[in-house]
C-alpha cells in the first residue's frame, strides 16, 4: 500500500488544505481525504499535517503496512529525526501514530509521484473547514485513475 500526501495554501481564503490518496500496490485506489484548516500560511506545517492526515486514513482503512510519501523533504528529516521546531508537536504526534501500525514508512518523493494528492490538496481549498473523507470511489476529477508502479496514480487507459 502506498500513501501519498500533499498540502496547498490559499493566501486569498486564508484556508491551507492537505489531501491524502491511498493505492495499492495492484492499482486499486482505495480511499483519499482532504483536510481543510483555516488560519495556517507556513507551508512545512500544512505538509506535516498532511503527513498526520495521510495516517489518518491509513486508520480509517485498518491498513497495518504500507509506505508514506510527501514531497516535502524537510518535513520527511524531522519525522526520521528529533522533529523540533515550529511543528515539533505536530511530528510528535505523527511518530506515536505511526508506532502503532505493523509498518510504516515514511519516505521523500518528488512532486512528480504525488500528481494526484497535489491536484486534490489544490482543488480543497474549496470544500467546508473539516475532514473529508472517500473510500473506494476517487472524487469527482481526481483519481480517475490506478496506482502505477509504486508512484502516483495514473489515468487508466
Amino acid at each position: 500500500m502506498k500513501i501519498n500526501v500533499d498540502a496547498a495554501i490559499s493566501k486569498n481564503m486564508n484556508r491551507a488544505p492537505t489531501a491524502a490518496i491511498v493505492g495499492d500496490g495492484g492499482g486499486q485506489f482505495l480511499g483519499a481525504s482532504a483536510l481543510v484548516v483555516e488560519g495556517c500560511a507556513d507551508p512545512e506545517t500544512m505538509e506535516a499535517v498532511a503527513c498526520r492526515e495521510g495516517l489518518a486514513l491509513a486508520s480509517d482503512l485498518m491498513l497495518q503496512r504500507f509506505k508514506l510519501a510527501s514531497d516535502c523533504e524537510s518535513v520527511v528529516r524531522s519525522i526520521r529525526g528529533e522533529g523540533r521546531g515550529s511543528y515539533g508537536q505536530i511530528v510528535k504526534e505523527i511518530k506515536d501514530r505511526a508506532s502503532v501500525f505493523e509498518s510504516c514508512i515514511i519516505v521523500h518523493e518528488g512532486r512528480s509521484s504525488n500528481r494526484d494528492a497535489h491536484i486534490l490538496a489544490k482543488s480543497s481549498v474549496y470544500f467546508e473547514v473539516g475532514r473529508q473523507v472517500r473510500l473506494l470511489v476517487p472524487p469527482a476529477g481526481i483519481c480517475n485513475s490506478v496506482m502505477k508502479g509504486g508512484g502516483s496514480l495514473k489515468k487508466k487507459k
